[in-house]
């Protein structure tokens, strides 16, 4: 049985500590919330309000002017300081 890669945003969570991306294939990517400074700087609000971008393959938050990639978060990026 082959196994579907589908690397597109299901959903988003931000906790105190980390950002959590699921993605439609089931994986979940979780990087330190530290290593997105804007998204840190954020209200809790601002940071629930995310949408996808780039046709699910990445994530944008208009309150917050952020745009990251899922290839990026997969590769373990960082957001430029």
């Amino acid at each position: 049985m082959a196994i579907v890669s589908d690397p597109r945003v299901k959903d988003v969570r931000c906790t105190d500590e980390n950002l959590e991306v699921l993605l439609r294939d089931g994986r979940k990517i979780s990087a330190p919330l530290s290593w997105f400074p804007r998204i840190l700087a954020a209200t809790p609000e601002a940071r629930a309000e995310w949408e996808p971008s780039a046709a699910g393959h990445g994530i944008q938050w208009p309150k917050i002017d952020e745009d990251l990639s899922v290839a990026g978060l997969l590769r373990g990026e960082r957001a430029p300081m």
